[in-house]
């Protein structure tokens, strides 16, 4: 597993604009509309820079970073979610947290190593990308390895079977299956998602435009 190093800074400015042209402006000169949610925050608005931004979130949703507010106020925080399109960040939103206090993230999985079953000929699919643990904001890790070389055809890894380091629970549910190694029959008959199926995401993707 990878940790968390130093903790990194971001400043942050209040914004007024809500909607529309505005926070397109906002974003073609460089900053990200987001908001603050948190125990001394209700929804508070705010930018920052697009650039500034990357760097601090270039490790997932589990790094904790200060964020710096107007007033020099410094609170820790996590990116509770964002939004993106075409390789930019359209939208925020950052929770307040407490270093004393569990709470529960996404992490990405980092699957190292080639599947027997793919050398065999079989095809190693990926169910799930990440896992939901909890954990001292501290001891949260930016990405969980998992080694798959082991998988042989028709084998199954699933969320109980990945080691976590002391001090993180699983939430995740233990059934759920995270990879996969497939006869090459089988993986060609899998379904693929529809056309109808992925309009409802482009258009979650046109609503974060505008927010």
């Amino acid at each position: 597993m990878k940790s968390n190093g130093k903790m990194a800074q971001l400043t942050a400015t209040p914004r007024t604009e809500k909607k529309g042209a505005a926070l397109r402006l906002l974003r073609q000169g460089g900053r990200v509309p987001a908001v603050v949610y948190g125990p001394e925050f209700e929804g508070a608005s705010i930018h920052v820079d697009e650039k500034e931004m990357l760097k601090v979130a270039r490790t997932g949703r589990s790094e904790m970073f200060n964020l710096n507010l107007e007033g020099g106020k410094t609170v820790p925080v996590l990116i509770k979610d964002q939004q993106e399109r075409n390789g930019r960040l359209l939208h925020v939103d950052f929770l307040q947290i407490s270093k004393n206090k569990p709470i529960s993230v996404s992490v990405p999985i980092d699957f190292q190593g080639t599947a027997a079953g793919s050398k065999a000929g079989g095809v190693f699919q990926t169910q799930e990308t990440e896992v939901e643990v909890e954990g001292l904001p501290a001891d949260l890790p930016t990405s969980i390895e998992v080694d798959v070389s082991g998988l042989d055809i028709g084998d199954r890894l699933t969320a109980e079977d990945i080691k976590l380091d002391k001090g993180l629970t699983l939430i995740t549910s233990p059934d759920s299956i995270i990879a996969s190694v497939m006869p090459p029959q089988a993986a060609e008959e899998e379904p693929t998602a529809s056309a109808d199926e992925a309009e409802p995401v482009a258009a979650e993707e046109e609503k974060a435009a505008d927010e």
